[in-house]
């Protein structure tokens, strides 16, 4: 499923916890753990790139223990910084062949709240891979960090629009080896009249029931659950309610162009939501 997976760390404590639930992931066999090497500090004196880095290789080789120690062969790469991180990141994944890139949210100086620092951002709108952002739940008094679930396919959310991109990553999901609950969520996001909205949310129903038949077939429990409102606040809602593991969904929705910025729901839901999310690219879920 996902048996070539690229982890760029910075070293931070985000980045620290990442490496330590990439062996849980279902199917991977190989991580490229990438250190991109930013410019030096100005005001530090003796940092010539040499000696930065000799630092980061020797910070690369510490993490990828971590990682041979769940079974998993490791590849290093250390990278000087050309233009923005990001465009290094989607090159080594090219480079490499990946099939998903695993982040944290933020890396270093990252404080307690839930917005995307500015790499990961990037890589959620512009990369063209599948994308696994890993949140982590802020223990009482900063210093550590806890998973919200474990193993990450425990229970899965999946929205849906019921558009073709949807329906590939709804399908990717249940091929998923490892996930043991799932809850088929729409939003019902418009509506002239009261009577409108029940119209749609029982259309949308069937809809659903009939793609939780097909999961069932496939040994998942599953659930059905219609909200009505702003598709992304309404998914984040879901999530924490529901106390799922993963948000898995598609990259774009209906009326999606094949580009590579990600669609809003998604980012949003990537962006505000509390729970790791998996954005599947559209045209690639397959």
């Amino acid at each position: 499923m996902f048996e070539t997976v690229l982890v760029p760390t910075d070293f931070s404590k985000y980045s620290q916890k990442v490496l330590e639930c990439v062996g849980g992931l279902p199917g991977v066999k190989k991580v490229v753990l990438l250190n991109v090497i930013g410019p030096a500090d100005p005001q530090a004196r003796g940092r010539d790139p040499e000696a930065r880095l000799k630092e980061a290789k020797k910070k690369l080789a510490d993490q990828a223990n971590l990682i041979e120690a769940q079974g998993l062969e490791v590849k290093q790469r250390a990278e000087p910084m050309l233009g923005d991180i990001f465009w290094k990141i989607q090159e080594v994944s090219d480079q490499e062949g990946v099939d998903l890139v695993v982040m944290g949210p933020r890396g270093k100086g990252f404080v307690q709240n839930i917005f995307l620092g500015s790499v990961t951002k990037n890589v959620l709108r512009y990369g063209d891979k599948h994308l696994l952002l890993m949140r982590y739940k802020m223990l009482e008094g900063g210093d550590d960090l806890e998973e919200f679930r474990s193993p990450i396919t425990s229970k899965v959310l999946c929205p849906t629009d019921f558009s073709g991109p949807s329906d590939e990553a709804i399908s990717f999901v249940k091929g998923i080896k490892g996930v043991r609950e799932a809850v088929l969520f729409h939003v019902v996001s418009s509506g002239e009249s009261q009577e409108h909205v029940d119209a749609k949310t029982k259309e949308a129903t069937r809809k659903l029931n009939a793609v939780k038949e097909e999961f069932e077939k496939a040994g998942i429990k599953t659930s059905v659950r219609i909200g009505v409102g702003s598709p992304a606040e309404e998914i984040i809602k879901a999530a924490e309610d529901e106390n799922v593991s993963l948000v898995a969904m598609s990259s774009h929705g209906k009326g999606w162009k094949k580009q590579l910025i990600v669609g809003s729901v998604a980012f949003e839901v990537s962006k505000n939501g509390t729970r790791p999310v998996l954005v599947l690219r559209a045209g690639k879920a397959s």
